[in-house]
């Protein structure tokens, strides 16, 4: 006869099994957050490919194109080119993989592991994507002939990084981004477009994201800004707190558009008093890819623009025609979005 088992082994034997299912249930656990976090299979993604044809692409969270399109859009407000925009993004690549994190080496923090201590800013606003970026480009415009220099030379001057080389790796997946997030790249950038648990949707919350990132002149209309160069003596009503909601009225549109639509006047700044079809082309695409990179985190439905339409949900990596995607007239609250031109790019929220 066999002796009894002891108490204590069997109490032993119970805890081993129950610690080994807990383990397994957090290694399962860290690895499908590591799959959303990367853009594993089954987690909403974002792609750009290449306006050249050559098959190059980049694939991306909607976390990532988010903090890609501010980067960018800092960047062009400044009057920046793309160059700097590609150095700006390749140094956040580099630095966060493009995500706004709260930690790093020693005080280091957010999208370019800039520290407080180095007199890059306060924590609150080294976390702040805009403040953050503007601060970046403020840097690089001290660097001599940055735009002339190797991506990672340049990077590496404003940065001061341990790893110098580092950026250089990133940079082709830098300049398909800036390409299409510049607009010179049209119609190269999708996203799926899901919700964020944390969206913030409906038009309010694209206008003043637009501000955010492009300023109070995103939203101002060709007429606005004439009637106010012919008014001198009367304050501009854009500069009002209520400013953002005033382009709706001024933007040029046959018919008022439906509640849940955004309309963004397209303008050229060309500096000649004149407007080219090329620049305002660039404008409007720059504005469009900048609407789909927030696609999920402003639940925005639809974007229209230069007769091309993109819609979530859709097929990865593909702009259509409203017809082509089965959208009808009514879905943008008028004859159809984007349809007269270059001169406006709309944008469909889901709240």
């Amino acid at each position: 006869m066999s002796a009894p088992s002891h108490p204590s082994r069997r109490r032993r034997g119970r805890f081993l099994r129950r610690g080994s299912a807990f383990a397994v249930l957090l290694a399962l656990g860290g690895y499908l957050t590591m799959q959303y976090l990367t853009g594993g299979t089954g987690a909403p993604r974002c792609e750009v490919v290449s306006g050249k044809g050559d098959g190059a692409s980049y694939e991306f969270t909607p976390e990532q194109a988010t903090n890609a399109a501010t980067i960018s859009a800092v960047g062009t407000s400044r009057g920046m080119p793309e160059r700097a925009v590609t150095i700006a993004l390749a140094t956040a690549l580099q630095e966060s993989g493009l995500r706004n994190i709260t930690h790093g080496d020693r005080d280091s923090l957010g999208l370019f592991q800039q520290r407080p201590s180095q007199g890059w800013g306060t924590e609150k606003q080294i976390m702040d994507p805009t403040y953050a970026a503007g601060e970046f480009y403020e840097h690089l415009t001290k660097v001599p002939g940055y735009s002339r220099l190797p991506l990672t030379v340049a990077a590496q001057r404003v940065q001061r990084s341990g790893f110098p080389q580092a950026y250089a790796k990133h940079e082709p997946d830098a300049t398909l981004l800036a390409a299409a997030l510049t607009g010179r790249a049209a119609a190269t950038l999708t996203c799926e477009g899901r919700p964020a648990a944390t969206a913030n949707g409906g038009p309010d919350a694209v206008r003043a994201a637009l501000v955010r990132d492009f300023g109070r002149t995103v939203l101002e209309s060709a007429a606005t800004e004439m009637r106010s160069d012919d008014s001198a003596a009367t304050p501009e009503p854009t500069n009002a707190p209520e400013s953002p909601n005033a382009p709706e009225t001024a933007a040029a549109s046959p018919t008022t558009p439906a509640a849940n639509t955004v309309s963004i006047p397209v303008r050229s700044d060309s500096g000649s008093g004149t407007t080219s079809e090329d620049s305002l082309r660039r404008r409007g695409w720059e504005l469009a890819h900048w609407a789909v990179a927030n696609s999920s985190a402003l639940h925005i439905e639809r974007v229209a623009y230069a007769d091309r339409e993109w819609v979530a949900g859709g097929r990865a990596g593909e702009w259509r025609t409203p017809a082509d995607s089965g959208a009808s007239a009514g879905a943008y609250g008028d004859e159809g979005a984007g349809r007269d031109g270059l001169s406006e790019v709309r944008i469909v929220t889901g709240q």
